[in-house]
């Protein structure tokens, strides 16, 4: 390996290093934020929002990263695919983020025996489905699988279906209407992480070399 290629092998194995640390974050805080809405623990949300903070710092130092990798290195095949996307799962990334943090910040608006028995039940399976979708995720792009992504469409059917059935007990009265608000919202959270995680699962095909990724 001369020198050059081995200083740009080194570029790209701190950006995978730091997209695995992204991804690890992400899966981590997902289970926390739903812990935190049904238990209405504040330090979890009080830890979500400073891990916020360090992603929005390491979304703009990823996409430098790799900007800096195509303008000096003009990388090609499996280098250049993985660089565009490495551009098109940070932003999913980023916004999965967010949500999970809306989750958890729930729990400071309701207590957790505000729920339903019905609704608590719902949203622990749509938490539960959520982070076993999004460690699906995280492994196919380790892995570079790009079987998971038909996988993970038919999960995301089933977090489809939990979400109508959350917004059909939400619509029943059974709660008070602040808390059928709030409710309603983390209900739309669940279901755009289960699409997030789709949305990588998608460009793993990419990664993978199957072929272009499709637009979500």
């Amino acid at each position: 390996m001369t020198e050059h290629r081995a200083e740009f092998q080194g570029e790209l194995d701190a950006i995978e290093a730091r997209i695995i640390e992204f991804f690890g974050m992400l899966a981590e805080d997902l289970a926390r934020a739903t812990d935190a809405l049904l238990t209405g623990n504040n330090e979890v949300v009080k830890l979500l929002a400073e891990r916020e903070k360090v992603i929005q710092n390491l979304y703009p130092e990823l996409e430098s990263l790799v900007n800096r990798s195509i303008l000096l290195q003009a990388p090609v095949a499996s280098d250049l695919r993985f660089l565009l996307s490495v551009l098109r799962i940070v932003p999913e990334l980023e916004r999965s983020h967010s949500l999970v943090e809306h989750i958890a910040r729930r729990a400071d608006h309701f207590l957790s025996s505000d729920l339903s028995p019905r609704s608590r039940g719902l949203v622990e399976r749509m938490g539960g489905l959520a982070s076993d979708m999004w460690r699906q995720s995280t492994d196919a792009w380790y892995r570079r699988d790009a079987s998971v992504a038909d996988t993970l469409a038919e999960r995301d059917e089933e977090m489809d279906e939990l979400y109508a059935s959350l917004i059909a007990e939400l619509a029943s009265g059974g709660m008070t209407i602040p808390v059928t608000m709030e409710m309603t919202l983390v209900a739309r959270f669940y279901e755009r992480l289960g699409d997030h995680a789709v949305n990588v699962a998608t460009r793993v095909v990419y990664l993978a070399g199957s072929q272009q990724p499709e637009e979500n």
